[in-house]
């Protein structure tokens, strides 16, 4: 593919906006030229939780039309098999993507390698797909080896503090806890709710030990990259690698990290500060407080389209 050149570059700011603003775009197919591979985030970017973004599917499936891969890169706690099986009952179509990298599948790698290890659960019941397969021990906080959070229980109800009994129980144990899903917060439907990272992130500041697997850590975006290697049959070049997400803290930070470019999605889950609601476009002044320093996307879109 030939190199796609601008009269704006990457990151550049917006004309006559704040300093740390971004460059705002109206669709995808305005810099995906630029680009060889395209990592996406899910939750937020391709569904809110409840209902399929139509336009989200169909930008990336004309992406993949005109010679890009895309690669799935979710912070769900399941395997990659169980999302994309949630995916086509949304109506999230097939052409979307090549494939998916979730954080469950890294946390399922970690347990695999880790043969008769005595485990507590915290998370939902039908997170319970992680373990399916694995030589494993589910047991209570006492005979325990490890934790592995994969949500809260009840995310419509539950906040992070209805955990701090059972943590400092975990915690006077000295038992690492791995987060399998280092989001905070997420879309559901029009409300915000509690992820199993603010979990860990109490668990932290109990004085406790986190493992994280997903965003924005940098073990999920190596093995992203070497599955588009391998359908791509060719190595990536960081220059020529785009990561699509709503959120800050986990898809902005980890692309930044990566030294990739970014596309923020502004009506995700920092919508309501941004002003990024009912179609409107991100306030600059907003994305100019959300984005101060080295930690900004490259571009900003509403939706993705």
């Amino acid at each position: 593919m030939t190199e796609h050149t601008t009269s704006r570059s990457a990151g550049e700011f917006t004309p006559g906006g704040p300093p740390s603003c971004p460059e705002l775009i109206s669709g995808l197919a305005s810099i995906v030229d630029r680009y060889d591979v395209l990592l996406c985030d899910i939750w937020g970017v391709l569904h809110d939780g409840v209902a399929a973004h139509a336009g989200a599917g169909k930008a990336l499936s004309s992406a993949r039309e005109s010679g890009r891969h895309v690669i799935l890169v979710s912070n769900a706690p399941r395997p990659g098999s169980s999302v994309i099986a949630m995916l086509d009952g949304m109506g999230v179509p097939t052409s979307a993507h090549d494939g998916i990298v979730t954080s469950g599948d890294l946390t399922r790698a970690f347990l695999d390698e880790r043969p008769g290890t005595k485990v507590v659960h915290i998370g939902p019941a039908h997170d319970r797909v992680l373990f399916d397969g694995l030589d494993i021990v589910m047991c209570d906080v006492e005979h325990a080896d490890i934790v592995i959070c994969t949500d809260l229980v009840d995310e419509l109800t539950e906040t992070p503090e209805d955990y701090r009994e059972v943590l400092a129980s975990i915690a006077s144990r000295r038992l690492p806890l791995v987060c399998a899903n280092p989001d905070i917060v997420v879309e559901h439907g029009d409300r915000l709710v509690w992820c199993a990272g603010s979990v860990a992130r109490l668990y932290e500041e109990m004085g406790g030990e986190v493992i994280y697997f997903g965003k924005p850590h940098a073990l999920i975006y190596a093995e992203a990259i070497r599955r588009a290697e391998a359908i791509s049959g060719r190595a990536a070049t960081k220059k020529r690698v785009l990561c699509i997400g709503d959120a800050l803290h986990t898809d902005i930070t980890g692309a930044c990290a990566a030294g990739f470019d970014s596309l923020f999605i502004a009506g995700g889950i920092h919508a309501k500060e941004l002003g990024a609601v009912n179609g409107a476009q991100p306030q600059l002044s907003a994305l100019a407080r959300l984005f101060p320093g080295a930690i900004r996307p490259s571009f900003v879109i509403e939706k993705l389209g």
